[in-house]
């Protein structure tokens, strides 16, 4: 995992079975365009988180395609409907390569 660059994520524990539940999601990473120069006139690499999936029980919930204007520290929120107790994965993918990845259970309760 490159340095610093750290997902965060909050799914609620508990819901009713067909419940849409809010999920939030934010990954640290400075989100570099590739149209920036350092101090001696060099262009900076574009550097930036360019995909991020969610799935629910191996089955996909949200599936995003980030381009390079994306802000610093990409921010999502959605709605899941949850029909079962399981696990949501979630995924995001940089430009070197990296894979990031979070996982949280859900009861139905």
């Amino acid at each position: 995992m490159a340095s610093g660059v750290k997902p965060r994520v909050k799914v609620p524990k508990k819901a009713t079975a067909g419940e849409a539940v809010t999920i939030k999601t934010l990954i640290s990473h400075k989100m570099e365009s590739g149209q920036r120069k350092d101090k001696e006139g060099n262009v900076i690499p574009r550097s930036i988180i360019n995909r991020f999936t969610c799935e629910f029980n191996s089955e996909s919930v949200v599936d995003v395609t980030m381009e390079p204007a994306i802000s610093t520290n990409p921010y999502f929120q959605f709605d899941a409907t949850v029909p079962e107790a399981g696990d949501f994965v979630f995924t995001w993918y940089d430009d070197d390569g990296s894979v990031y990845t979070e996982q949280k259970s859900i009861a139905i309760g």
